[in-house]
């Protein structure tokens, strides 16, 4: 009778890693799916960004990493830098509102390094210059980074939570529910330093998916010996 429960039990378990397996293909197909669609966002031509009558719907699935233009005007007494970590080492995001017909859109313009923080060693665009802006749509970061917390009391950002941002610099304006990262300048040599968006998706499912199934196998072999007849 034993070798009845031991039979079932590694039946159970081939059911339970089969299905884990399968989980982890589909996976796999939806990750695939996600890269194809993101890297046909970056590359596609910039289009306008969506209009307010349309920000209660913006998500991540259909807009993050959409390649968007915009116009309008900086608003550099109201720019915010939250703490950042690029390839140029640590530093920040410089973060500054961008005034524009249909509202306020948050623009990340670029790195910024610790020695530079203060906007009086950086180039700033002419005050009511009309400017355009190319980029990337970015969704909000709320709440702030990992262990730390955003504190607008203090000025100290470690994430770009776009509502929090507005809304301590006592910006009224209706403010867009997502920011865009700035492409680099076709000038470089200053700073800020666009064009600096990291767009990377670990696609680990394969090796998931095959130890799962792996697991499944061995589980049936279990099965097999379990219910292999005793010799005479």
């Amino acid at each position: 009778m034993n070798k009845w429960w031991l039979a079932f039990g590694c039946l159970l378990l081939a059911l339970v890693f089969g299905a884990l397996g399968a989980w982890q293909v589909e996976r796999r197909a939806w990750k695939l799916d996600l890269i194809a669609r993101v890297d046909a966002r970056v590359h596609a031509r910039p289009v306008a960004p969506p209009p307010p009558s349309a920000w209660s719907k913006v998500n991540a699935r259909d807009d993050e990493y959409r390649r968007v233009r915009v116009d309008g005007e900086f608003l550099h007494e109201q720019e915010t830098l939250v703490q950042a970590v690029t390839e140029l080492g640590p530093g920040y995001w410089l973060m500054t509102p961008l005034r524009t017909k249909q509202g306020l859109i948050m623009i990340n313009r670029g790195f910024v390094p610790p020695q530079w923080r203060d906007p009086a060693t950086r180039t700033r665009c002419i005050p009511g210059e009309h400017v355009t802006i190319t980029g990337l749509m970015r969704m909000s970061e709320p709440r702030g980074g990992f262990l730390r917390s955003n504190k607008p009391t203090l000025d100290r950002w470690y994430s770009r939570d776009v509502v929090m941002i507005a809304k301590a610099h006592g910006l009224t304006e209706e403010v867009a529910p997502f920011f865009i990262d700035a492409e680099a300048d076709p000038k470089p040599g200053d700073f800020p330093v666009g064009g600096l968006t990291v767009i990377a998706f670990r696609n680990s499912h394969l090796v998931y998916a095959l130890t799962w199934l792996a697991l499944c196998g061995l589980s049936l072999l279990g099965v097999a010996l379990a219910l292999r007849p005793k010799k005479a």
